[in-house]
């Protein structure tokens, strides 16, 4: 098999996959410099990161219709021509409302980005579970770049605004290896809507299991965007520099990376999904204590990290497991990620309505420590068992 056939959609996915994050996680570092210059209350700015994942929940559901009319590749490119656009407008952002609008134009890119991967992986890959866990290190790596880079970057620039959209030339660049199916002959085969996948539409909304997914998957992205969004100024409260709270995220997203990548290969081998999911679960809880209690935040730091990015892999590669063919999985992973970004939607805003109210951030961190709480009890749930994989795939894979 021409090696291409391997490295090419690998490398695809990769590029795609860095777009996903740094337009949200570019922005907690300079909340507080764009808060002032913009002038934004702290629930104002919190809608930059509650738009953009409340518009990655509503507008996932229509990823799936995209792609039966243009075919997923051309599909995927043009959202990363809407994402880079809207990045880019932001080196015009000298009022608040051209923030919000970007946040929304890239979220709705975002939204349609993330279930036709999950469709792409299935359809591409026999041995899912492994590209999966390059997938979620690829959209770590990519928060980690936003938020570790956006503070140096404004330094460079001398411009919060430059550094901002400085980000939108990873979607030009993902769009040299997108674009190029769209002038060739459509390789990938669309979401189609005949009745027998109807039926199986309709059994999964009433499928007990698809909710649970669903459920957790919302309580993960509520923690996630909420700590990302919060953790700096959290730190800052704490009476550390804007500098020390910066690198505090910047370690939680270099923590995610080994359990992001190594998670889903583990739990593909070893077949205890649980086991992982309520550990993962428990590192959260144990740095949520730690900074209730304002004990050491850079160790918290790392364990939120770890247990972030197991999560968050798992989080990706369930709808895929439990699929069994790519109309499911992409069917799958746009319900688990369409209601479950409209609820984490809520998660960063929460947190900025409390902090205005409270003047700090003790009760919504005792928020944060009940939604792990609850997100463990659906994992027991969740449990161990996968369904069967009923039917094959009728297209040609890559072995990988």
């Amino acid at each position: 098999m021409n090696i291409n056939h391997k490295i090419v959609p690998i490398i695809s996915i990769i590029l795609a996959s860095f777009n996903l994050r740094p337009v949200i996680t570019s922005v907690s570092p300079l909340l507080g410099t764009i808060r002032q210059t913009l002038h934004m209350s702290a629930a104002t700015a919190s809608l930059l990161t509650s738009l953009a994942v409340l518009c990655m929940g509503l507008f996932a559901p229509f990823a799936i219709k995209l792609a039966n009319r243009w075919s997923i590749e051309r599909t995927i490119a043009y959202a990363l021509i809407l994402i880079g656009l809207a990045t880019a407008t932001r080196y015009f952002a000298n009022t608040a409302w051209v923030m919000l609008v970007t946040a929304l134009l890239s979220g709705i890119g975002i939204a349609i980005v993330g279930p036709l991967l999950s469709g792409y992986i299935k359809e591409k890959f026999a041995n899912p579970s492994r590209v999966v866990g390059i997938y979620s290190l690829a959209l770590v790596v990519g928060a980690a770049l936003g938020s570790g880079l956006s503070i140096p970057l404004s330094n460079f620039f001398h411009s919060w605004q430059a550094s901002s959209a400085s980000w939108a030339i990873l979607a030009l660049i993902a769009l040299f290896f997108w674009w190029k199916p769209i002038e060739q002959k459509a390789v990938t085969a669309s979401v189609t809507n005949s009745p027998s996948k109807s039926n199986s539409v309709k059994q999964m909304l009433m499928n007990q299991k698809a909710w649970l997914l669903t459920g957790f998957f919302g309580l993960m992205a509520f923690m996630f965007y909420t700590i990302m969004a919060w953790l700096p100024p959290i730190a800052e409260n704490l009476g550390y520099s804007k500098h020390d709270a910066g690198m505090m995220l910047t370690l939680l997203t270099i923590a995610q990376m080994p359990a992001t990548f190594l998670v889903p290969i583990l739990n593909n081998r070893f077949q205890h999904r649980a086991v992982w999911l309520v550990g993962s679960s428990s590192l959260e809880l144990i740095g949520l204590l730690m900074l209730l209690f304002s004990y050491n935040p850079w160790l918290s730091s790392i364990l939120i990290g770890l247990g972030a990015g197991g999560l968050f892999s798992l989080g990706l590669t369930l709808p895929i497991d439990e699929a069994k063919d790519i109309h499911e999985a992409s069917f799958l992973a746009a319900m688990t990620q369409s209601v479950g970004f409209v609820f984490a939607a809520l998660g960063p805003f929460f947190v900025g309505l409390v902090r205005d109210f409270t003047g700090n951030f003790t009760t919504a961190i005792i928020g944060m420590i009940i939604i792990v709480l609850v997100m463990i009890l659906i994992q027991l749930k969740i449990g161990n068992q996968k369904q069967p994989q009923m039917h094959h795939i009728h297209m040609k894979k890559t072995t990988f």
